[in-house]
């Protein structure tokens, strides 16, 4: 081993504190950037294979009721593989031990087999046998709410009828990953589930023998989709098709494609902040560190060491802190990775996580890192190589020597000695002070961005619970019924109040554009849910015209005054052209908004609505809710508290547990931020600061000077924080926008505290550790120091 070597591993040993701080800095920019990369791809690949495996459906299609002949038609459309046609059904279940109202869709189950697309993967028990008209198999999601397992019993009213059904088997099917109610936002997996049953069985009890109300279609590849999709509706036309839906535009594919292109905005916005400030400030660590070492390179070139093995000795020194960094960074993030990936897998209820590590991220991760370590050491490297040593054995002297602006500016306020001193360090070297209250702004950034999602959630929660929604329970009707029905409502006991909309499927459709959606139907005025603008203030809907939530209408690229097409998916599917009389602003999903006087007369129905919207007496909530699921034409009952816990339990859940990852390790790189910088002004001033001692000031004063520089940094740092993580915040909401959900933008008192808060403390804990090297400098080495 080298002279040099040894050195370097004493060096290392001796600035343990500053290479562990420096390394975690490193490590906190890879952890968040392999744990985001990972859980995307993981994700990505376990939901591509669960598709194949699945054989998962290219087109969906509902319709009124087609005799089974018509599926030949449909085969020999041009690109058509496959065809699986089924029945579908509505039920309302009743649950042992609870008390709210539970609807449930039915699916056929071809005989005692799996279909030819969507095929089922069994977790537990069998599927239902043909033979027995009570057997179903039910999503795992519902069973693991109300502990089903195989055996258990339920009862249920199909098309109006009392059954009894017996769970054998417990299952996750590739079309119900998001299981949403009708009319709901956001899965309830208490109240709303999804049972299979032998095809026999099921048509049976709805009347259906011999025909079908829903067809699935695999595509050839090499054909069109939209092509084929426009024979099968212009076919199912007769039979009261509502059109063909791609793969796209199914809604529990289409909610979790947002929520995975939300996770791969995550995972590249967050780590390229999180990797542009960690290496930024190792840039700022490594160069300082170097310049405190200008007497041990004129005593290593005075022993005729050349320039390039000091160049390579202090390369190694930042090499090795880099790879220490790195390989931690990489532990980390991959153990965060596969916590974060089973959680998202228990959310998503794939059957199984492929885990996927490819080698090219991390070899990738390493020359990032070690690039980004070499091109910041590689100024201040050269400088010390080539630094002559006569010059080097000097200590380096003040830039300056004239008095600065900051002096003349604070001429009249009467400074103590050390605070003086202070003043014309932090003024002289205006570089350094510039990039140490840079550092610790981006450490205070770091913490806004991780942690100003909690009171966007906080906002999401009270703007679509509490100001959007004020009704108790929302009644979706599986036929539209006269608005005179409410009047019959009300008189019931337990409702206080009642209030009908009219919602349906539509396509809205400008220019090329097009998006499925629904048009709700609005009384004027609303009491019980309305619409809002971007101030939450309550939005009057026009008399003629269409309001669409602001994500829509940049969805479909119009404004308001233009012409709006809207194609009707249900009854006589009419196609209307209506204006757009402005935007709204919502949180959650996409929607489209009409007086419902409008949509009646539009649509040449009477005064008819197919949701009714209730107040309720919190003390009879157990006997409205059981009059609901016994009365006939409900589909499906929402209630505003199960919704509230459903947003937590689902979405808040996911994104906040990805969000509390990030604040952690935004926590680490703060400290290692103010650490060094405390630890390498300590270096840089240990001569003078032991001088002073000598001179007679007490340990007191002497610390004065060196953590009051430390208080001006973070007074003026902080606040700039503050500024850069608007802006950081901003952005990564920008880029955070899906169908499913926007995170507004909300900066608190709270989270601005909370980014001072962690930055404090770790001033703090890293004043200590200066307070305690300051009260064990060697005095007899500065008497001996050279002049």
């Amino acid at each position: 081993m080298t002279a040099l070597n040894t050195k370097l591993f004493r060096e290392l040993w001796q600035l343990r504190g500053q290479v562990l701080a420096i390394a975690l800095v490193i490590a906190g920019g890879v952890a968040v950037c392999l744990m985001s990369i990972v859980n995307y791809s993981s994700l990505e690949l376990t939901r591509a294979q669960y598709y194949a495996e699945n054989q998962f459906a290219d087109v969906f299609a509902s319709l009124k009721r087609a005799p089974r002949h018509v599926t030949q038609r449909i085969a020999a459309i041009p690109g058509v593989l496959r065809v699986s046609d089924r029945v579908e059904g509505a039920a309302k279940l009743q649950m042992p031990g609870f008390t709210d109202p539970v609807s449930a869709q039915i699916v056929s189950l071809p005989g005692n087999e799996q279909p030819l697309l969507n095929r089922l993967y069994l977790r537990q028990g069998r599927l239902p046998d043909a033979r027995h008209t009570d057997e179903v198999a039910i999503i795992g999601s519902f069973a693991k709410a109300h502990n089903l397992q195989p055996g258990d019993t339920i009862k249920a009213i199909i098309n109006g009828r009392w059954q009894p059904l017996r769970v054998v088997g417990i299952v996750e099917s590739p079309e119900f990953i998001f299981v949403l109610p009708p009319g709901g936002l956001l899965p309830d997996y208490q109240r709303y589930g999804v049972l299979w049953m032998a095809r026999d069985a099921l048509a049976a009890a709805m009347d259906m023998e011999g025909a079908f109300n829903s067809v699935l279609l695999q595509v050839d590849r090499g054909f069109a989709v939209a092509d084929v999709i426009d024979h099968l509706d212009r076919l199912l036309a007769r039979y009261g098709g509502t059109g063909g839906l791609e793969r796209h535009d199914q809604i529990s594919h289409r909610y979790l494609n947002d929520e995975l292109a939300q996770l791969r905005t995550m995972a590249t916005v967050f780590p390229l902040i999180f990797m542009s400030v960690a290496m930024f400030l190792l840039n700022v660590v490594i160069g300082r560190l170097i310049a405190t070492q200008r007497d041990i390179i004129a005593v290593l070139k005075a022993y005729g060491y050349g320039n390039w093995a000091i160049a390579r000795h202090y390369l190694q020194l930042t090499m090795v802190i880099a790879v220490l960094g790195l390989v931690l960074g990489c532990v980390i993030g991959l153990w965060l990775g596969r916590g974060l990936g089973e959680m998202y897998i228990e959310y998503y209820r794939f059957p199984r996580l492929l885990f996927i590590i490819h080698p090219g991220w991390f070899v990738l991760l390493t020359v990032i890192t070690l690039l980004f370590a070499f091109l910041g050491s590689l100024r201040s490297i050269y400088r010390a190589a080539s630094l002559p040593p006569a010059e080097a054995m000097q200590p380096e002297g003040p830039v300056r020597f004239r008095i600065t602006l900051l002096e003349r500016v604070l001429s009249g306020v009467r400074f103590s000695q050390p605070s003086r001193m202070i003043v014309r360090q932090l003024a002289r070297r205006p570089g350094r002070t510039g990039l140490s209250v840079l550092g610790v702004a981006l450490a205070t950034a770091i913490i806004m961005v991780g942690n100003f999602q909690f009171d966007s959630v906080s906002l999401m929660v009270h703007a679509q619970f509490a100001r959007v929604q004020q009704q108790d329970v929302a009644v979706t009707l599986t036929d539209p019924v006269n608005s005179a029905a409410l009047f019959g409502l009300v008189r019931d006991p337990g409702i206080r109040y009642a209030e009908g909309r009219r919602s349906l499927a539509v396509e809205l459709i400008h220019g090329h554009r097009r998006w499925r959606t629904a048009l709700s139907g609005i009384p004027e005025p609303a009491y019980l849910q309305f619409v809002i603008d971007e101030s939450m203030a309550p939005v009057a809907i026009p008399e003629a015209g269409v309001l669409l939530t602001d994500f829509l209408a940049a969805g479909l690229d119009i404004r308001a005054g233009e012409t709006l097409t809207v194609q009707v998916l249900e009854g006589e599917r009419r196609r209307l052209e209506v204006p757009v009389a402005g935007t709204t602003s919502e949180f959650l999903g996409v929607a489209a908004y009409m007086r419902l006087s409008s949509v009646n007369r539009l649509l040449g129905e009477g005064p008819v609505v197919n949701q009714v919207l209730l107040n309720t007496d919190p003390q009879q909530s157990t006997v409205v809710y059981e009059r609901l699921r016994l009365m006939p034409g409900v589909l499906a009952v929402n209630i505003r508290e199960a919704m509230l816990a459903s947003f937590y339990d689902t979405l808040a859940k996911t994104f906040l547990t990805f969000t509390f990852f990030n604040s952690l390790l935004g926590g680490v790189i703060a400290f290692g931020v103010i650490y060094n910088t405390v630890r390498i002004s300590l270096a840089e001033k240990g001569r003078e600061l032991a001088s002073m001692r000598v001179l007679g000031y007490s340990t007191p004063e002497v610390g004065h000077i060196l953590l009051g520089e430390l208080a001006i940094i973070l007074l003026l740092g902080v606040p700039v924080g503050w500024l850069i993580g608007q802006g950081l915040a901003a952005a990564l909401v920008w880029s955070l926008q899906t169908e499913l959900y926007r995170v507004p933008l909300t900066l608190t008192v709270q989270t601005l505290a909370m980014s001072a808060s962690v930055v404090l403390v770790s001033a703090i804990g890293s004043g200590l550790i200066a307070w305690r090297r300051l009260a064990g400098l060697d005095l007899v080495a500065v008497l001996k120091t050279r002049e």
